[in-house]
């Protein structure tokens, strides 16, 4: 199946403690079906002290379920992703809100 979101896609979070958040996504996870995204989901990770680096308590973006991410078009809301044909005969994404390829 054909991925809705890939990487560099600037998406809203729809639900979960962080609704309402825009970000861009960093990496996808298709085996999980999560994402990471920029500044969404953010929790503290403790970092041991080595020669190389300072230790400390560091935040991280943890992976967000796909579910919980929609697509934002070129109008700022929030759209879904659908498939078609065009004029190559190659499948490309687009917006459902607009109708825009992406």
């Amino acid at each position: 199946m054909a991925a809705k979101l890939r990487k560099g896609d600037k998406v809203v979070v729809l639900a979960g403690k962080d609704k309402g958040k825009e970000g861009e996504i960093q990496q996808v996870l298709p085996a999980k079906g999560k994402a990471v995204v920029e500044g969404v989901n953010i929790a503290i990770r403790h970092v041991r002290q080595s020669q190389t680096s300072q230790g400390g308590r560091t935040p991280k973006a943890m992976p967000i379920d796909l579910s919980n991410l929609a697509l934002i078009d070129a109008n700022g809301k929030a759209t879904r992703v659908g498939f078609r044909m065009d004029d190559d005969g190659k499948k490309v994404r687009f917006a459902k809100t607009t109708g825009d390829a992406i």
